[in-house]
């Protein structure tokens, strides 16, 4: 059964990327398998019929036959457990690159909303020009610990696993910031990630449906 995943009616994003179901596209792209798209309002996303598939009025869901799942660690890993080609066949290598799904979005990630949530919410706070450079080395902390971790190599643990597409995708987030850029093999890294011809028909169907424009692949 093609499963079905939602997206923003109108991303807030205007169509970068950086709304969460394009982790969830990107990774059925990778693994080959087709999906339908149901595009969610703002206001229908608080109905109850929403509700009903995500408890927090969020995007995206994954519905597919009688299973409907939430948060976008729990999807992907779902796709990359179904599907081959987002995790070894080796069991410590796949456990190891699980691990790095989680750490994108139980430890880089933090620090990266907060950010966000410093620029752009809390902006006009009259406390936001103490707290935003605080904000901004915790988030170079977790990028120095990263960035040595990955050295030189081309993935986190060897071939690109569903680790990589839940960090990349983490890291995107940075690219407005300019704060990527202070860490040359972090930001070719992400580089990486977005030459994927999976991860470019994701992006180009996210951002499809904020221009009205269609995917060219």
């Amino acid at each position: 059964m093609t499963p079905t995943i939602t997206a923003f009616e109108r991303s807030p994003d205007g169509g970068k990327g950086l709304a969460r179901d394009t982790r969830v596209r990107w990774a059925l792209e990778e693994v080959g398998q087709p999906y339908a798209v149901r595009l969610v309002s703002f206001q229908a996303m608080k109905q109850p019929a929403h509700l009903a598939l995500h408890p927090f009025g969020q995007i995206p869901t994954y519905q597919e036959s009688d299973l409907a799942l939430f948060e976008t660690g729990s999807i992907v890993l779902h796709i990359a457990g179904r599907h081959a080609g987002l995790l070894p066949n080796e069991a410590n290598a796949r456990a190891r690159a699980i691990s790095w799904m989680f750490a994108a979005v139980n430890t880089v990630e933090p620090p990266i909303l907060e950010l966000a949530t410093a620029r752009v919410l809390e902006s006009d706070k009259p406390w936001t020009k103490e707290r935003l450079p605080l904000v901004m080395d915790r988030v170079r902390d977790r990028l120095k610990q990263l960035a040595a971790r990955l050295g030189d190599a081309d993935w986190l643990d060897g071939a690109f696993s569903a680790g990589d597409l839940m960090m990349v995708s983490v890291l995107l987030r940075l690219r407005m910031s300019g704060i990527l850029n202070e860490f040359p093999n972090l930001s070719a890294y992400v580089a990486r990630g977005e030459a994927r011809p999976a991860y470019k028909r994701a992006f180009e169907a996210q951002l499809a449906v904020n221009t009205g424009k269609q995917p060219t692949g």
